[in-house]
């Protein structure tokens, strides 16, 4: 299979534009002053990106997807741990799948 160079190309310029716009974010970020309002406000972005991901996928889902995603939400609530949280998740999906 052959490699197309402009493919490639295209590729390096998207890779190099994703990283300049992350990077120019934190030389940004570190150059600024930021309230106690906004330091609050940037730390949960991570979580409402998963969420603004996540349920569309749970709410256009079945059953199962819909009681391992809650099953995913008292988990990582009781225990704090993400990767716990995601073990649950799959393997309530197996086993609500086979069951449902």
């Amino acid at each position: 299979m052959a490699l197309d160079p402009q493919a490639l190309f295209t590729i390096l310029l998207m890779a190099l534009a994703t990283y300049a716009t992350r990077a120019g974010g934190l030389w940004l970020a570190s150059r600024l002053a930021l309230s106690g309002r906004v330091e609050a406000w940037l730390d949960h972005i991570p979580g409402a990106m998963l969420v603004s991901i996540v349920a569309p996928v749970v709410l256009a889902s079945g059953p199962a997807e819909a009681l391992a995603a809650v099953a995913v939400v008292l988990v990582a609530w009781r225990t704090g741990s993400f990767p716990v949280a995601m073990v649950t998740g799959v393997c309530a999906v197996l086993v609500l799948r086979a069951v449902v």
